[in-house]
C-alpha cells in the first residue's frame, strides 16, 4: 500500500435517532455523570479517555472485589501492559462467591434453554456456586494446579460456564474451543496449549439431530500427550466410545466432591484464559487475557453500554466459544449478578420464530446479537417476530461485524417496535471488551458504532500515523492501553509484535493496529468499513468491501452479499458480488441489472459490481464474518483450504469459478 493511498468513502448516513428521555435519565452512565459533575456526553468521554488511569482505578474498585488492593493502576511498557499492579483477585470469586453472601444467592443466574422444546433448566447463583466448586475440586484431584491449561469443548449449556468458572476458581487457565469446530481444530489447540485435561460431552442437539462431540474430542486428543484425563458430560445420552483410564463421566467426577472450594487469589496479571483465533491463514493465534483486567473491563462496559439493572433479563445470543460469550455471557453478567438466557440450539428450530418465543416466554429485556442473525431474520420476513409479544425488550445490541443501515432499521422496527435504541459495538477477541459503542445517552446513526467508550482511545489514521480528517477513511488504531487488552500470543511473542504493534512502531510505539478500516463522519461518528485486507482497489480508488456489500443488501430483494476483487488489467481490480436473495425471489438477468444500477446510485458507478452471481448463501464464520478469502479462492479456481470451521461450509461449493 503506497503512502499516499486513501480509502474512498462512498456512503453517508444522516439519519439520527435520539435516545428517549426516560432511558437517558435512568441510565447507569447518567448516574455516574451526575455524581462526577459532567454535563455532556462529549465531556464524559473525553475526560475518561484522557485521564484513563484515574478512571480505570475508580472502575476497578467500583466493579471488582480485591483480596489485596493494587498498588499501581498501570505499568505500561509498550507493547506490554500490567494493570492493577500488586493486586490479588479471583474472577470466580467476583462472579459467584461474593453474590452467595447476599440476597442474590437465590437469584436466577441462567435460564438455560435447550434446543429440544420444553428442555429448560434454571440455575441460581447458589446452584452455580456449588456445581463450580465440585468441579473445581475434581480438577484439583486430577492434578490441575494454578497456571495449568484445561481445554473445554462443549456446546451452549451451563456446564460450559461452570467449567470455565471452575478453572478460574483454582487459578487454572481455560482454553475454550467452539463446539462447531472440527476434531483437528480442537486437537491443534489442545496440543499448542499443552492442556492437562479435556472437558467435553457425549453430544448436543442441532436442528433436531445430535452432534457426536465426544467422538470428535477423542479424535482431536488422540495424539495429545499432555492430556491426562477427559471429563465427559452426559447431555444427550447417546452411545459414545470410551477410553479407559482417561475418560471419566462428569457426574462421576463430581460425586462426593465438596460443594465448597476456597478461591485461589492470583496476581492481577496471572492469566485467566487463552482463546485461539482462527485467523485467515496459518496457525491460530492464542490470545492471552489476564484475571485482573477481566474482572474490571467486561462488567464495567456491560453496565454502562447495556445499562443492566437488577430486574433485567439479559440475552447475549452469541456462543461462549467466541470472545463475545466469554465476556458477555459468562464473566460480565455473572460479575454484575445479572440473570441471563443461554440457548443451546439453532435459531430456526423448530422454526424461525424460536428466538422470539424465548424472548416472549422469559421476558427478555436486553438482546445482543449479530448482523448476520438479523439479516437471516430479515430474509424470513417481519411476520415472524410479529407473531410474538416482544414488549419486554427495552434495549437492543449488535456485535461481530459492521451492521448495514438497512438491517439496523429492520432490527429497530421489527424487534424494537420502532422505538428501541441499538447499541452497535465494535471490538475484537484481542480487546476483550467493547472499544467503540454508543451509550444509552447517545444519539444514534444507523450503521455506526459511535465513538470510543469512556476510558478508551481510538483513532482513524493514515499509514504514517496521522489522524485523518473527518470524512476520510483510514486504519482503526487504539492509541492507549486499557484493562481488558490482550497480554500476549501464547508462546509466540514475535507474532504478537508483528501483528499489532510493528506497523506504527517507528514513530508511535504502543499504537495498536486493529486491522480494520473505518471513517469518521462530520460529527465524529465511526463507521467501520471492513478489514484492511478486505479493501478493493478499483481504478486507483480504495473501496471497502463492506460498503459495497451494504449497498447490495439495501436493494429490497437481496438478503446478504459478499464482494471480492477480481484482477483486471485496466482497473487493477473489478468488483464481483455474490448475492443471496430473499425467500421466494428468483434471480434473473433483469434483477442483476437492477442491483447494478442501485449500487451505482447508492455509492458510485466505480463501486458497482462488474459481475453479480446469485447464491443460496455466502460462506461465513460462526461469529458471522463473511469469509472473503475463501470465496475469492474458490471463485478464482484455487483451493479454498480447510472450510470445516465455517458456519456453512456447503456454501463454498456453490461459489462459481469466474476465471
Amino acid at each position: 500500500m503506497g503512502e499516499e493511498a486513501k480509502t474512498a468513502v462512498l456512503m453517508k448516513e444522516e439519519r439520527i435517532f435520539e435516545p428517549p428521555k426516560e432511558l437517558v435519565d435512568q441510565s447507569n452512565v447518567k448516574a455516574w455523570m451526575d455524581k462526577k459533575g459532567f454535563k455532556t456526553e462529549k465531556e464524559l468521554r473525553e475526560w475518561c479517555s484522557t485521564n484513563y488511569e484515574e478512571f480505570w482505578g475508580e472502575m476497578a474498585n467500583d466493579f471488582a472485589d480485591w483480596e489485596k488492593p493494587f498498588d499501581k493502576v498501570l505499568d505500561w511498557q509498550p507493547p506490554y501492559a500490567k494493570w492493577f499492579v500488586g493486586g490479588k483477585i479471583n474472577m470466580t470469586y467476583n462472579c459467584l462467591d461474593r453474590h452467595v453472601k447476599t440476597w442474590r444467592r437465590n437469584k436466577v443466574a441462567y435460564i438455560a434453554v435447550g434446543e429440544p422444546v420444553d428442555d429448560v433448566r434454571l440455575f441460581t447463583y447458589w446452584d452455580l456456586y456449588r456445581e463450580t466448586n465440585k468441579l473445581a475440586n475434581a480438577l484439583k484431584g486430577m492434578g490441575v494446579e494454578k497456571g495449568d491449561r484445561v481445554s473445554i469443548y462443549l456446546p451452549m449449556i451451563p456446564e460450559l460456564s461452570i467449567a470455565m468458572l471452575a478453572c478460574a476458581k483454582i487459578g487454572a487457565i481455560h482454553s475454550v474451543v467452539f463446539s462447531g469446530f472440527s476434531a483437528k481444530a480442537y486437537g491443534d489447540r489442545v496440543k499448542d496449549g499443552e492442556s492437562k485435561v479435556s472437558i467435553t460431552c457425549d453430544g448436543f442437539w442441532r436442528r433436531g439431530k445430535t452432534v457426536p462431540l465426544k467422538a470428535q474430542a477423542d479424535e482431536g486428543i488422540a495424539d495429545a500427550p499432555s492430556i491426562l484425563k477427559q471429563i465427559v458430560y452426559k447431555r444427550t445420552g447417546q452411545d459414545v466410545p470410551w477410553n479407559e483410564g482417561v475418560d471419566v463421566w462428569w457426574h462421576d467426577a463430581v460425586e462426593g466432591q465438596s460443594a465448597t472450594c476456597d478461591p485461589v487469589f492470583v496476581d492481577s496479571e496471572d492469566r485467566l484464559y487463552i482463546l485461539y483465533t482462527s485467523g485467515t491463514t496459518g496457525k491460530p493465534k492464542g490470545i492471552e487475557h489476564a484475571q485482573g483486567g477481566y474482572c474490571v473491563g467486561p462488567p464495567q462496559t456491560l453496565s454502562w453500554v447495556f445499562d443492566l439493572k437488577e430486574d433485567d433479563v439479559w440475552w447475549c445470543a452469541a456462543d461462549i466459544g467466541w470472545v463475545t460469550g466469554h465476556s458477555y455471557i459468562v464473566y460480565a453478567p455473572l460479575s454484575l449478578g445479572a440473570t441471563g438466557v443461554m440457548y443451546e440450539g439453532s435459531p430456526d428450530f423448530p422454526d424461525i420464530g424460536r428466538w422470539w418465543k424465548i424472548i416472549q416466554d422469559y421476558g427478555v429485556t436486553v438482546l445482543y446479537t449479530s448482523p448476520t442473525a438479523i439479516r437471516m431474520f430479515m430474509r424470513a420476513g417481519g411476520e415472524w417476530p410479529a407473531k410474538y409479544d416482544l414488549s419486554s425488550l427495552r434495549l437492543l445490541g449488535s456485535v461481530g461485524e459492521p451492521i448495514n443501515p438497512e438491517a439496523w432499521i429492520w432490527y429497530r422496527k421489527n424487534i424494537g417496535a420502532d422505538k428501541l435504541q441499538i447499541m452497535d459495538t465494535w471490538w475484537q477477541t484481542e480487546t476483550g471488551t467493547f472499544i467503540n459503542s454508543p451509550l444509552p445517552i447517545t444519539p444514534l446513526k444507523p450503521g455506526s458504532c459511535a465513538f470510543a467508550l469512556p476510558g478508551y482511545s481510538c483513532e482513524v489514521m493514515d499509514e504514517k500515523g496521522t489522524v485523518v480528517p473527518f470524512g476520510e477513511g483510514g486504519n482503526v488504531v487504539i492509541t492507549e492501553p486499557y484493562p481488558s487488552m490482550l497480554r500476549a500470543f501464547y508462546k509466540d511473542p514475535d507474532r504478537y509484535m508483528k501483528t499489532y504493534w510493528e506497523y506504527y512502531w517507528e514513530n508511535h510505539p504502543g499504537y495498536y493496529l486493529a486491522g480494520d478500516k473505518a471513517r469518521r463522519d462530520d460529527d465524529g461518528y465511526f463507521f467501520i468499513q471492513g478489514r484492511m485486507d478486505d479493501v478493493l482497489n478499483v481504478a486507483g480508488h480504495r473501496i471497502g468491501n463492506s460498503e459495497v456489500e451494504s449497498a447490495c443488501v439495501s436493494f429490497p430483494d437481496v438478503a446478504e452479499a459478499a464482494c471480492i476483487g477480481k484482477p483486471d488489467e485496466v482497473k487493477g481490480e473489478v468488483i464481483i458480488a455474490f448475492c443471496a436473495l430473499n425467500a421466494g425471489v428468483v434471480g434473473t438477468d433483469e434483477l442483476k441489472t437492477a442491483i447494478y444500477k442501485h449500487v451505482g446510485k447508492e455509492l458510485s458507478k466505480i463501486a458497482a459490481p462488474s459481475e453479480i452471481h446469485f447464491v443460496a448463501d455466502v460462506p461465513k464464520t460462526r461469529s458471522g464474518k463473511i469469509m472473503r478469502r475463501i470465496i475469492k479462492a474458490k471463485a478464482m479456481g484455487k483451493d479454498p483450504g480447510d472450510t470445516s470451521t465455517l458456519a456453512n461450509p456447503e456454501a463454498v461449493d456453490a461459489i462459481p469459478t469466474i476465471v
